[in-house]
């Protein structure tokens, strides 16, 4: 028989025993390539903001962090994958938002739970809406869109970066506000999307931030700012709610998640190092090329914004009859 110190002493050595491989592990990572699955398609605002992290985010790790867009279903095939794979620390997901907080709503059987599959990892920017046009295009103004919509409906086209994306139902919002009617063309990302327009094939598009060198070069003409206030770019356009669309909001915030299951220890790592990053003047100034500005936030406030920005899309999409396509 042990005596009860020995007895002590032994449960001292096993408990140690079995916690150090956890402990090692939690220290040891990372130790290999990071994937980081984006959702929407190149050229994209979710695509260039991941990609902006994702350099110096591999650099502060000392792994690489490899790129993969997995486009599809208003971004619910790249979540997917993400959601579906090992919460180890060493798959990520970039998202655009309204992945997060629109296609829910517009999609009742969704292939993984965005609430209980991921788990949220960092934000880093909200992106606002651009109406843009052609800057060869008979519309010089909201108000000419609008009138020649409501003397010709259906004649007029818009692109989304696809079914459920927040510029497909801020164009949806803008339609249903302004009394027009319009046709949907959907795309896999918002830079085909943009192409399109730009080579004629669309009437207009709601921006996500993509299109300011169009707008600086003159190759496209903005007509109003889908949200609450002026853009710090653009400070002599107005808010679609100054043009009479009264509450117009088509803002959603960009972020990353993981898989659950993930160690809080490497969320908070990566919360930490992304936010970091956020604010790095490089960083802030390519952000600042979308008309956004960066949003570092802890895990806790992007799952609070996603809440509250589920809502709000959840009653615009029941008010307007929005529906998935």
């Amino acid at each position: 028989m042990f005596s009860p110190q020995r007895r002590l002493a032994l449960a001292a050595c096993l408990s140690g025993t079995l916690l150090a491989p956890l402990g090692v592990a939690a220290q040891e990572w990372p130790n290999k390539p990071i994937r980081l699955i984006i959702n929407i398609a190149p050229g994209s605002s979710p695509d260039v903001l991941g990609r902006a992290v994702a350099t110096p985010l591999s650099q502060a790790l000392g792994v690489p962090v490899v790129v993969e867009n997995r486009s599809g279903a208003g971004g619910m095939v790249g979540a997917d994958v993400v959601a579906k794979a090992p919460g180890d620390g060493y798959t990520l997901l970039m998202s655009a938002g309204s992945t997060m907080v629109v296609v829910p709503t517009l999609t009742p059987k969704m292939p993984y739970d965005p609430n209980k599959d991921l788990v949220p990892v960092a934000a880093t920017a909200r992106l606002e809406l651009f109406l843009v046009v052609r800057a060869n295009s008979p519309f010089n103004t909201f108000a000419d869109l609008q009138k020649f919509a409501r003397a010709n409906p259906g004649k007029l086209s818009y692109g989304s970066p696809g079914n459920g994306s927040t510029p497909h139902i801020g164009a949806e919002m803008l339609k249903n506000m302004a009394g027009i009617f319009a046709v949907h063309i959907p795309y896999r990302g918002s830079a085909p999307a943009l192409q399109d327009l730009l080579a004629g094939n669309l009437d207009f598009f709601m921006d996500p931030g993509i299109a300011a060198p169009h707008i600086r070069s003159g190759a496209l003409r903005l007509l109003a700012v889908g949200s609450t206030k002026r853009s710090f770019l653009y400070p002599d356009t107005p808010t679609l709610a100054e043009l009479g669309l009264k509450g117009y909001d088509g803002g959603s915030t960009h972020s990353f998640y993981a898989p659950a299951g993930t160690p809080p220890a490497v969320v908070e790592r990566l919360n930490r190092e992304i936010n970091r990053i956020l604010v790095t003047p490089s960083v802030t100034q390519f952000i600042r090329t979308l008309g956004a500005e960066p949003t570092p936030m802890t895990t806790a406030q992007l799952a609070a914004l996603n809440a509250a920005d589920m809502r709000r899309y959840a009653d615009i999409i029941k008010q307007q009859g929005i529906r998935g396509e």
